[in-house]
């Protein structure tokens, strides 16, 4: 499972006011609708509500991973996404990564949100002072989310070569970067704001806060190759040294590194993994010259309209004028 783009154009029919068994039809139809594996289909079968979670997941992730990469040379784009993602490269990584972390947040929200037949909100029983604490608030099913989705990718096959080794950590990243990000959120209750009974709920950060985590690991990402382990007996990710006074052997890669085994292509020129910068707009002051690769840009001038001299009129209405600016625009030369 990962972001191919395919699925978020695919629009699922919706489900109204009609019987169970009419529903269950168009759950399956949904499931089947999704480019899935055999093993995935049939749990995407038995999970009502799943097909609908599937589908928020790849958008989630694609439009942060959009966001992510609004600036750069590659910016997620669809167009050449399959290629892409037979490669070994950073922008690989990262889509693991992304597409793992968008499907362990909308899963963990679709149970709080009732969405999930076989799921509800967090019971966390581990809390500190949980005796002085009442549950009141449907909390981020997390420990629900991370178990199915271990299950839906199939994780148990540890992948013998290179490639599925790095694959398999690039999504545990994804997975990783969720996990970091669920905080406790408490409200009190109690005379004068005595808090001596607290509401709490395991609550998730914001998908952005997790992308722009993952792509910092993404900038920060390693390079690795296999190595044996004369201990355990079989073979292991292994990276650059870190520290130059350490002893010159390689380095395992950290639980929240993103990693690949082959360098990216310049993603100047149209190819197969993407259109290229040609036309791409950029900030003259900022990131011109990278992403236009040397060729240069053009500078173009438009008029924009826009909202101006508002006025809040009696009672309920905002009044505005509609004003015009000059903007210049810069775009990359073919």
């Amino acid at each position: 499972f990962s972001l191919t783009g395919k699925e978020a154009l695919t629009h699922f029919p919706s489900l109204g006011p009609s019987t169970n068994s009419a529903q269950g039809k168009v759950h399956v139809k949904q499931c089947d609708l999704l480019k899935l594996s055999r093993k995935q289909k049939r749990l995407c079968r038995r999970e009502p509500g799943l097909a609908e979670t599937l589908r928020d997941a790849i958008r989630l992730g694609i439009v942060e991973c959009q966001y992510q990469f609004r600036s750069e040379r590659w910016n997620c784009s669809l167009e050449g996404r399959t290629s892409l993602l037979k490669r070994g490269f950073k922008e690989t990584a990262f889509l693991y990564a992304v597409s793992s972390a968008a499907l362990t947040h909308s899963l963990a929200r679709a149970c709080s949100a009732g969405r999930m037949e076989r799921c509800t909100c967090d019971d966390s029983p581990d809390l500190e002072n949980r005796k002085a604490w009442q549950w009141g608030v449907c909390g981020d099913n997390l420990k629900y989310s991370t178990k199915f989705l271990k299950k839906f990718l199939g994780q148990k096959r540890i992948g013998k070569d290179l490639r599925a080794k790095v694959d398999i950590h690039n999504t545990n990243v994804g997975i990783k970067a969720v996990k970091n990000g669920l905080k406790t959120t408490c409200k009190c209750h109690g005379v004068s704001g005595s808090c001596a009974v607290r509401t709490c709920w395991k609550q998730l950060s914001p998908f952005h806060e997790i992308g722009r985590l993952l792509k910092l690991s993404y900038d920060d990402a390693v390079k690795v190759f296999s190595t044996t382990n004369d201990a355990v007996g079989h073979s292991e990710l292994a990276g650059p040294q870190r520290h130059s006074h350490a002893p010159k052997h390689p380095a395992s890669p950290r639980p929240t590194d993103l990693v690949y085994v082959e360098d990216s292509p310049s993603f100047c020129r149209p190819s197969k993994y993407s259109l290229g910068t040609a036309g791409r707009t950029c900030s003259r002051e900022g990131n011109c010259d990278s992403m236009c690769c040397g060729r240069g840009y053009n500078t173009q001038s438009r008029l924009v309209t826009f909202s101006c001299h508002c006025q809040v009129q009696w009672c309920c209405y905002v009044e505005c004028q509609q004003c015009m600016q000059e903007e210049v625009v810069y775009s990359c030369k073919q």
